[in-house]
């Protein structure tokens, strides 16, 4: 590892300006992502600037009646905080999942959205990876790629993205709270993650400099009926083979809202937009939330090792719709 100069700052002003002014320079915030590719030569800032002191750290009640987590909150916080868990229990099953103990101590809310991909080729220095080394190749295409993608793939990177919460916020339509070099900035989530297409290095719309501050929830009251499902090779902490958030109302037997995304199985975390059409007004029975599961899954693409995934994502939405039908009361 090559020396690394370490400073602390106390303002978002001056962190932001310090990083900013070295394009070789990174926050570092719970460090769980950050110190492990500095370690395996993946990342190799010259400066670190701890941002462990910026006043980010509340969940506030924001004037329109959503929530904002700060970008600092630890995820053991947000996932305990009674209000989150009340109000938008998938962002806290999410949270308590995506996660061991130890990590969601340390690890920011912003940070777990930051994250880089688990894919053992991104990993691998000595690898064709066009997401850490562009022009390189995927070498995930014909590998070991059990893990990797069936959605929002390209012929460049396979790669899946490996937050749990930053599919429960995408299902909700939070909004992200930015601020850098060119002033305050707020991204619609799903526009936060960027597809891989012929660019797979650039994961997210954000310049170098700019801090996530907050996560803003909307006030919307189908997300205290919601949860998060999560498939998994073990139940300890574990990445998801697949993942299914959801939030549904139900009236008269029949779907009055629904909102669904999938983790494990894409390169962003993905909003099921074409399974919600099939299922918005539809009634809540085990016919509908299979039509809308094949719906979503039609243009999933298999690569060699993880075709299974299909299969297992499609029981897995609907497991996840008919379980939060019964809650409802309609099964």
């Amino acid at each position: 590892m090559r020396p690394v100069s370490y400073s602390r700052v106390a303002d978002v002003g001056t962190a932001i300006g310090t990083v900013a002014a070295d394009p070789e320079s990174a926050f570092l915030a719970g460090g769980t992502t950050q110190v492990d590719l500095m370690r395996i030569y993946v990342e190799q800032p010259r400066r670190l600037v701890d941002i462990n002191d910026l006043p980010l750290t509340r969940v506030e009640e924001l004037p329109d009646g959503g929530l904002r987590l700060g970008g600092l909150a630890r995820m053991s916080d947000v996932a305990e905080e009674p209000t989150v868990v009340r109000r938008y229990p998938m962002v806290a099953e999410a949270l308590l999942l995506g996660a061991s103990p130890q990590l969601r101590n340390m690890a920011t809310v912003a940070g777990n959205l930051m994250q880089r991909v688990r894919c053992s080729y991104f990993r691998d220095v000595a690898a064709g990876c066009n997401k850490r080394a562009p022009g390189t190749g995927c070498s995930a295409l014909d590998g070991v790629n059990r893990g990797h993608a069936v959605l929002g793939t390209s012929d460049c990177c396979i790669a899946t993205h490996p937050s749990d919460v930053a599919v429960a916020l995408v299902a909700l339509d939070a909004v992200v709270q930015t601020e850098g070099p060119a002033g305050r900035r707020s991204i619609p989530i799903d526009d936060f993650f960027l597809l891989p297409g012929q660019t797979p290095e650039q994961e997210h719309p954000l310049t170098h400099g700019e801090l996530v501050t907050g996560i803003d929830l909307p006030p919307l009251p189908v997300a205290a009926t919601s949860r998060y499902v999560k498939i998994r090779d073990r139940e300890s902490y574990e990445f998801a083979l697949a993942a299914v958030a959801v939030a549904m109302s139900i009236a008269g037997g029949r779907i009055t809202e629904i909102r669904l995304a999938l983790g494990g199985v894409a390169t962003k975390p993905w909003r099921a937009r074409a399974a919600e059409r099939v299922l918005d007004g539809a009634p809540a029975d085990t016919d509908s939330f299979t039509r809308a599961a094949e719906a979503e899954l039609a243009s999933a693409v298999p690569h060699g090792m993880n075709a299974f995934k299909i299969e297992l994502t499609r029981r897995t939405m609907v497991r996840a719709l008919a379980e939060m039908a019964q809650r409802e009361g309609m099964a």
